[in-house]
């Protein structure tokens, strides 16, 4: 996970039981150090054995660590001041790299009504990087506009070819295997921006 230093990434990723090892690298450690602090119940799986957390720069890292990752997750914040750079062909080329022949990633990318640029620019440039890139949606209500849009680049698995009957029933929320597939239905406004 590059970003996500809060910790909430983390705690829904440790619920899949074939998870060995779980990294989280974020450049800012009091981000870290104040969530387990102040936000335990999203923290609070930060301490498990299984997750190693590195304060370090995310960038930095994935052009360090190539074939090494079978999942990434960039979990960052507006692409503004030192996060301008996790929004660049640069960084999703960085990514393509450090992970290994059937990796994948994914990032978030903002809300549609707002930041349509934003989506644009970043389908573009994973487009140029990885074989397969879809673009799927959340309600995500304590962001803007509550909309949320994730981009994910694919060297080889196809989300929607996944058999939603193959998918575990997990402890979460939100995400569901009936869901699974939904989250690629896009409004038409948000289809048009990843053409």
């Amino acid at each position: 996970v590059v970003g996500g230093g809060d910790g909430g990434v983390i705690r829904e990723v440790l619920k899949h039981p074939k998870v060995k090892k779980a990294v989280l690298v974020d450049i800012d450690g009091k981000v870290i150090e104040y969530s387990k602090q102040y936000l335990p119940t999203i923290a609070g799986k930060l301490d498990d054995p299984r997750v190693s957390v590195q304060v370090d720069d995310g960038f930095k890292h994935i052009h360090d660590h190539k074939n090494t990752y079978d999942v990434i997750l960039a979990d960052t914040t507006e692409p503004v001041g030192p996060a301008v750079q996790l929004f660049t062909r640069g960084f999703y080329q960085g990514i393509f790299e450090s992970l290994k022949e059937d990796g994948l990633f994914v990032a978030q990318t903002d809300n549609p009504w707002f930041k349509g640029d934003l989506i644009r620019n970043v389908n573009r440039d994973v487009k140029e990087v990885f074989p397969l890139v879809r673009v799927y949606w959340a309600n995500v209500p304590t962001y803007p506009s509550g909309l949320w849009t994730f981009t994910m680049g694919s060297k080889k698995h196809d989300p929607l070819a996944v058999d939603e009957n193959a998918i575990p029933e997990l402890d979460t929320k939100y995400y569901s295997p009936r869901l699974h597939k939904a989250a690629f239905a896009l409004p038409k406004f948000v289809e048009d921006l990843t053409k």
